[in-house]
């Protein structure tokens, strides 16, 4: 059984990124190397949550993001999904404003994917945070996903 993938929207988001400062192109890369590399070493997830995130999208990216979550599954955001997004509010996990990468987390830790796959370092692959996570999500009897970003599942053999 392959582990499983939750990605969130700035995989897609930097998988066709365009802007050209130092940071962005090496993201890009990193997440097109891993997308074309390694993906079919994993089950890879997304939801609805970036779905309607990349909406926000300007043309001709936008169309070239929802092509690309085009053949993934998509995971159901149900009512014990938004509970946890309001645990994880509640106690100051991620900020109220970002109840986005909430949602996120919550998904992830609900449908026990093995990993968060983000560009996200502030509230979600932080080092910083993570033990807060696995209080939180023990605390829940929540799977606690690793989080991570491209380059550092680029290296990873599962």
């Amino acid at each position: 059984m392959k582990p499983k993938v939750y990605i969130e929207t700035s995989i897609p988001s930097f998988y066709h990124e365009t802007r050209t400062s130092p940071e962005a192109v090496a993201r890009r890369n990193w997440t097109r190397d891993w997308w074309e590399a390694k993906r079919h070493l994993y089950e890879i997830v997304s939801s609805d949550a970036v779905q309607s995130e990349i909406e926000f999208t300007p043309e001709p990216k936008l169309q070239q993001c929802l092509d690309f979550l085009a053949s993934l599954p998509l995971l159901a955001i149900t009512p014990p999904v938004i509970e946890i997004v309001s645990v994880y509010t509640h106690n100051k996990l991620m900020p109220a404003n970002s109840s986005g990468d909430a949602l996120h987390l919550a998904l992830a830790s609900y449908y026990r994917c093995d990993y968060l796959l983000t560009w996200n370092c502030k509230h979600l692959a932080n080092a910083n945070k993570f033990g807060h996570i696995r209080r939180i999500n023990s605390t829940l009897g929540l799977y606690v996903p690793t989080l991570i970003t491209p380059l550092e599942l680029l290296g990873e053999t599962p």
